[in-house]
């Protein structure tokens, strides 16, 4: 870990990165976030008028979407037309700008709209270009699309998720998305490491089924060894016991004693030390083998007391253990406010909105500041400022006769109706 030097100014990792945002919905907007949470300016292409799928998406602060503002934090807006010839020359402007491109749309789309990867290799070639899509830009499934659901069903987590005696159940979050949005973001970051040795951009392409099953922990392996399917088991580990919950006398809670040496603490925690020498249970193997004799050895101590009696005996013999807490304890949690994991964002309405902030803590990095409000942009919002920046930055007001011009294309667009 770096040292702090008195006097050294913290900075965010990525600042000076500048990436053009052309994704919706989830997993690119929760990818680029992730990008501006750590410093890059992100500037996110909408469609005229109505802008990313998602600021029609419930919950509303005054008609204004909760679920854009989240993932679109900090970010900001301007909306194209890709059939005018006038916002083709702003964004041609803004990728010599760019280092990074994310999409997440099918393939071939962006290649149609004249701006695929192979396209800007050529064009841009600095451009670290990511695209997130349901099966990735090769293989047989390229072409059909994908949503969250549908890899969570085809990636296998859905048939490991639920209850032996009860259908499979879809991860309650968007776990194919998120997980897709974190392996682009590495891989972008992989790129940008890359290009600073070479100076060459790269295309980075994420299928949310492949980051599915590199998610998939040791399902695959143990059906190769074991020639079984694995199948769901609840809320319990299928190599580790005790790795799950138990009932209390007020509710349930989790016990993960994931060795040996902790079972006993656990025992002796719970009161019953010859628990851990009984035959059944004295291995981890033996444990998982017989699983159900043990959760009812241990139920049969635990339903005796409330959970928070077992909590703080568990606790304080260093034995793993949790509370099985609904959102609103969560959104409470001392743990998480002192690592201020909750910061507010904001549309153009006075109302604020809590959400989860940046989990990655660097030495070199400021805090977090949770009293600063993340805007999230309304659609176009920052047009004049984005096409400003360009006309200064391309010469355009290098003089007053330049200025008064109408030979800029930029100039021009200015006008342009959202």
């Amino acid at each position: 870990m770096a040292e702090n030097k008195p006097g050294v100014k913290k900075r965010l990792p990525l600042e000076g990165i500048t990436v053009v945002d052309f994704s919706r919905v989830l997993s690119g907007p929760y990818c680029a976030m992730t990008l501006a949470d750590l410093g890059a300016r992100v500037i996110k292409i909408e469609r005229v008028g109505t802008g990313d799928d998602t600021r029609a998406f419930g919950p509303f602060v005054e008609n204004e979407s909760a679920y854009f503002m989240c993932f679109n934090r900090g970010k900001e807006s301007i909306a194209l037309d890709f059939k005018s010839p006038r916002d083709r020359e702003l964004l041609d402007r803004l990728l010599d700008k760019a280092d990074v491109v994310v999409e997440n749309f099918r393939p071939g789309v962006m290649e149609r709209l004249g701006y695929g990867p192979e396209q800007l290799a050529r064009t841009h070639p600095h451009i670290v270009y990511a695209s997130i899509s349901g099966f990735g830009h090769t293989g047989p499934l390229k072409d059909l699309p994908g949503y969250d659901t549908v890899v969570q069903a085809m990636g296998g987590v859905m048939s490991l998720t639920g209850w032996p005696d009860n259908q499979p159940a879809r991860v309650g979050t968007a776990f194919g998305d998120l997980g897709a949005a974190l392996f682009a973001v590495i891989g972008i970051l992989a790129g940008l490491y890359k290009r600073s040795k070479d100076a060459q951009g790269t295309h980075v392409d994420i299928a949310m089924l492949d980051c599915q099953a590199a998610l998939m922990e040791t399902a695959f392996a143990r059906f190769d060894v074991e020639a079984k399917v694995p199948t769901r088991t609840g809320d319990a580990h299928p190599s580790l016991a005790p790795f799950e919950s138990f009932a209390a006398q007020d509710g349930r809670f989790i016990i993960a004693a994931g060795n040996d040496q902790l079972f006993l603490f656990m025992a002796d925690a719970l009161g019953v030390p010859e628990v851990a020498l009984d035959p059944l249970f004295l291995t981890n193997d033996l444990r998982v083998q017989n699983r159900p004799a043990m959760i009812e050895t241990v139920e049969r101590v635990t339903r005796s007391a409330p959970v928070s009696v077992w909590l703080d005996k568990l606790n304080e013999a260093g034995v793993p253990c949790a509370p099985i807490n609904t959102i609103d304890k969560v959104i409470d949690h001392p743990q998480l406010h002192a690592r201020n994991m909750f910061i507010h964002v904001q549309g153009k309405s006075e109302r604020k909105v809590k959400t989860a902030g940046n989990p990655v803590k660097m030495s070199t990095s400021p805090d977090e500041d949770v009293t600063v409000v993340r805007k999230a942009p309304a659609v176009d919002e920052h047009r004049e400022a984005i096409l400003a920046e360009l006309m200064a930055s391309s010469g355009a007001y290098a003089s007053q006769a330049d200025a008064e011009s109408d030979n800029d294309p930029l100039k021009r667009s200015i006008s342009l109706p959202a």
